[in-house]
């Protein structure tokens, strides 16, 4: 299905990338103003620590004790204390009498008046860190006491701006956007390599098209009356409908595992795995007959896989069998019509030429040659329907020129298979013998001897044809195997694959060798002591055939 170019402007893979995109964005602006923040965060800290230490270290030095021993504190301690300011680093150097009354300043008008902050903790002996707004603005200090003895003489309050501690940042910001930008340019890359990917594994499809892709080619995969499987190249089911797991007897865990592994019968296994194409290939799953195609599966010149396809022929061979076998009937009753009427005439003419006695003596003689028969089969078998498959035989072999024999030994009973399965096995194998003796000169003879009873049912059938070769007798039973050909192969084989299928589902034997009449011998044994369980792969148990 090919869907609108309209639609593919916005693949999957164009808008994760936008998206990637997008939340890479997103993630390194936060990550940069996170990184701003712990920046800043960490120069106050180093504000605190630092006007704290020169709080600490103004406020034991022997000079401030001596200038607050002089007259004029102020004089002393305002040029001293400037020096420190400037030598620091810092915005301001504040020494004030333990009330909070400055002695110093950086504003000489502000000398004399009073400390604007929190100097309770350092007035009890403790030194206090905090950002207040003072008269320089928002600012972080550190106010100390200073002691003589155990009496608290005067108090030194040290601040830094948080103006100047901003401007101390600017430093570190273009490192912070260079490791931002090379974040993002890496970030970038990465989603578009991981983009590109993404849209050569989705075709450039967009998520509406894969979404109605998945729902319409669901919906047919489930209403396709056809059996379905996908395999990759390496032979794994990557899909499989419903039709297909009904036909194979598939259980629900099967995708994703080798088709060697699903126990499905060897002949079938072996044409998924064969490398090029399958055409028409009749295999026998369970008492299915499945008509089995394969093609390889290819995107843009390469192969991805295979596609198989499955349909159940089992109920229209078995029909299309009796078709055959009701059409080769009607052939041989128009054909025995017009020799009947042959020898009618033949009759009539005798009599009217005056020699009654001729006609009587022609006219019993075929009549007695055609009794036979049928008196040697009305007396072997008692069931109709086997009988009526024996003398329509028997007529058609008549009418191709061959001998067929009824053995002595023949007696039924009883049927201890349903009549339906006894047509598919005689018609089909004695069909078989038929157009296996059409291969050799003449005399062409097929005979067959059947015994049943309530428990038991024995049939074989023994042809003057060319019979079979080792190989050709152990690929017999296989997947409809059959000595003659047709173009692409269907059609033929479906005789042995319906008396295979017949015997298995009734726990029976089928076996091929070397007949007495020179040509192969097909014996079927269902019942008694030679019952056995079905081979759960689809084969018939069978000795090796003579040479």
């Amino acid at each position: 299905m090919v869907w609108p170019r309209s639609r593919r402007a916005g693949s999957v893979a164009r808008q994760i990338l936008a998206l990637q995109l997008l939340v890479m964005i997103v993630v390194v602006v936060a990550a940069l103003t996170l990184a701003y923040l712990d920046a800043r965060a960490d120069q106050r800290r180093q504000a605190e620590d630092r006007v704290l230490a020169v709080a600490t270290t103004t406020a034991d030095s022997p000079q401030l004790a001596a200038a607050l021993n002089g007259g004029d504190p102020s004089a002393q301690l305002q040029p001293w204390a400037e020096r420190i300011r400037s030598d620091t680093g810092t915005d301001f150097v504040v020494i004030m009498s333990p009330d909070g009354i400055r002695y110093t300043h950086p504003d000489p008008s502000q000398i004399g008046g009073h400390y604007l902050g929190s100097i309770a903790e350092a007035q009890r002996g403790q030194n206090h860190v905090e950002q207040f707004t003072g008269t320089l603005g928002p600012s972080v200090r550190a106010v100390v006491p200073v002691r003589h003895g155990s009496d608290i003489v005067a108090l030194v309050a040290v601040g830094i701006t948080t103006t100047s501690i901003q401007r101390s940042l600017l430093p570190n910001l273009p490192a912070i956007g260079i490791a931002a930008v090379l974040v993002l340019a890496v970030g970038a890359i990465g989603v578009w390599a991981i983009s590109r990917r993404l849209n050569r594994q989705t075709h450039g499809l967009g998520e509406r098209e894969i979404t109605r892709m998945f729902e319409y080619y669901d919906a047919v995969l489930h209403a396709v009356r056809e059996g379905l499987v996908l395999l990759d190249r390496g032979g794994r089911v990557q899909l499989v409908n419903d039709e297909a797991r009904e036909l194979l007897a598939l259980g629900d865990q099967v995708v994703g595992r080798v088709v060697d592994e699903l126990a499905l019968p060897e002949p079938l296994v072996e044409s998924l795995l064969s490398d090029g194409a399958v055409t028409d290939e009749i295999h026998l799953v369970g008492d299915r007959m499945l008509v089995v195609n394969k093609s390889p599966a290819t995107w843009q010149g390469r192969v991805v896989g295979s596609v198989i396809t499955l349909r159940d022929h089992t109920d229209l061979q078995a029909i299309a069998g009796e078709l055959d076998s009701a059409k080769s009937l009607s052939d041989t009753l128009r054909s025995q019509n017009h020799e009947a009427a042959n020898r009618l005439h033949t009759v009539v003419s005798l009599i009217e030429m005056g020699r009654p006695d001729d006609a009587v003596e022609f006219a019993t003689r075929e009549l007695a040659t055609a009794q036979l028969l049928t008196d040697r089969v009305v007396l072997a078998v008692e069931d109709p329907v086997l009988s009526a498959v024996l003398l329509g035989k028997s007529a058609q072999a008549q009418e191709r020129g061959i001998e067929f024999a009824i053995d002595p030994e023949s007696r039924v009973t009883d049927l201890s298979v349903d009549p339906q399965a006894v047509v598919t096995m005689v018609g089909n194998l004695v069909d078989n013998a038929m157009d296996a003796v059409a291969q050799t000169e003449p005399p062409h003879r097929i005979s067959i001897m059947v015994s049943s009873d309530r428990d038991h049912f024995r049939l074989t059938v023994d042809d003057s044809g060319p019979g079979l070769t080792p190989e050709e007798a152990q690929q017999a039973f296989r997947r409809g195997w059959s000595t003659k050909h047709t173009a692409g192969g269907l059609g033929r084989g479906i005789g042995l694959a319906l008396v295979v299928q017949a015997v298995r589902s009734r726990s029976g034997t089928v076996t091929v060798d070397r007949g007495p009449l020179g040509g192969a011998r097909f014996r079927i044994e269902i019942g008694g002591q030679h019952q056995v369980s079905p081979d759960p792969a689809g084969r018939i148990d069978r000795p090796e055939p003579a040479r």
